[in-house]
């Protein structure tokens, strides 16, 4: 039996008002923290978010943008 190696697709999750976001990843070449800042432009919140995983879920790398604001403490 011969082994099959295959990519792993990453996806990106944000939360903004309550409602879970997926981006997909614009390249592939691009850290998780470049991805960050290119979703920034159109996410300003992103600005100040940190980059956390990535979680295994169905064969793909989540990773998930979380904001500090609004945040107390």
């Amino acid at each position: 039996m011969a082994l099959e190696i295959k990519g792993m697709n990453r996806v990106f999750k944000m939360k903004k008002n309550g409602n879970e976001l997926l981006l997909d990843d614009p390249d592939s070449n691009l850290s998780p923290a470049e991805v960050m800042d290119f979703y920034s432009m159109n996410y300003p919140e992103l600005t100040t978010a940190s980059v956390h995983g990535p979680e295994i879920e169905d064969d793909r790398a989540v990773y998930e943008f979380k904001t500090t604001i609004g945040v107390k403490g």
